[in-house]
């Protein structure tokens, strides 16, 4: 069962918030979260059912840090549309 913690942040960049003026929201998360997650947590604490949910795996980037290797955490990335009227209150950058 997804949760809204599984939720890490609302991405706001200047594509984001071009894409927030036609109704989409880009959310990122942990790696285990689902569409159909995603779905029921918009339902359940939005109150706001997505017409639309697209993903992608975004690997993390190796890094170095005073000469060791490290590596950043892996997450997913959704662009969730939303129906035509509808919004999510307080949602801006």
């Amino acid at each position: 069962m997804a949760d809204i913690t599984d939720i890490k942040a609302i991405l706001y960049t200047e594509k984001t918030i071009e894409l927030q003026e036609n109704g989409v929201i880009v959310v990122q998360t942990s790696p285990r979260m689902t569409k159909n997650g995603l779905k029921e947590v918009f339902k359940e604490y939005f109150g706001v059912t997505p017409s639309k949910v697209n993903s992608l795996r975004q690997d993390g980037k190796v890094k170095r840090f005073r000469g060791k290797i490290g590596k950043r955490a892996d997450f997913k990335k959704f662009y969730v549309t939303l129906p035509e009227g509808a919004a999510i209150a307080n949602l801006s950058a």
